[in-house]
């Protein structure tokens, strides 16, 4: 235990059996305590404020706002606070939006069982936490190009299904200007195709939130 007492953590998951799995690996640790439970980013906040848990765990997609728009607001009003991501994607896109957002920990949900409470423990005592796979997909990708927000709006659209004479409708630019946005998305990604390149920027999280 800390001086103070057991290191205190929220878990913000849409997911009640997460919780409920990550309340059972912590109810064994007699150095940390969950103290509050949410089901979306914006309980995450909330809570945040009531309780000021020492570490939160975050998972980065749940309804009404996402986990990394609130660990966003949450270090915005509290830049002290620790913030582990907590999340089935391993896209390294996703991992660098959250990092740059102030993560001091990226943990797979798969990971749960071996090394989540370590993982708060390291948080806590200041330090940060990255799993070597998660890492090694960064370092891949550290020097690729990465998609402009017209590209991801134009891919999106792709992975919806649409052709390009409805995506240059639905975005009000030309065909051929469609063209030329997915030539460069396949060349970045490193794609042979359409689907491919939906299925590449999805794995990375480019696709996600």
């Amino acid at each position: 235990m800390t001086l103070s007492g057991p290191i205190t953590v929220l878990a913000a998951d849409d997911h009640p059996l997460v919780r409920e799995g990550i309340g059972a690996v912590l109810a064994n640790e007699r150095d940390i305590t969950l103290v509050a439970e949410a089901a979306n980013g914006r309980e995450a906040i909330e809570c945040f404020r009531t309780h000021h848990p020492e570490v939160t765990l975050m998972d980065l997609q749940m309804p009404q706002m996402s986990g990394l728009d609130a660990m966003i607001k949450i270090r915005e009003e509290f830049p002290a606070a620790r913030i582990i991501v907590l999340t089935t994607y391993q896209g390294d896109i996703q991992a660098l939006r959250a990092i740059r957002a102030g993560a001091a920990g990226y943990l797979l949900k798969s990971m749960v069982r071996r090394e989540l409470a370590d993982t708060i423990r390291l948080v806590h005592a200041g330090k940060r936490h990255i799993p070597a796979e998660i890492a090694a997909e960064l370092a891949a990708h550290v020097a690729d190009d990465a998609l402009s927000p017209r590209e991801i709006e134009v891919l999106r659209l792709v992975a919806l299904g649409n052709s390009n004479k409805q995506i240059a409708a639905q975005l009000a630019i030309v065909d051929e200007t469609v063209k030329a946005h997915m030539t460069n998305i396949l060349s970045k990604l490193g794609a042979n195709d359409r689907t491919h390149a939906v299925t590449i920027a999805t794995a990375r999280g480019f696709l996600g939130v």
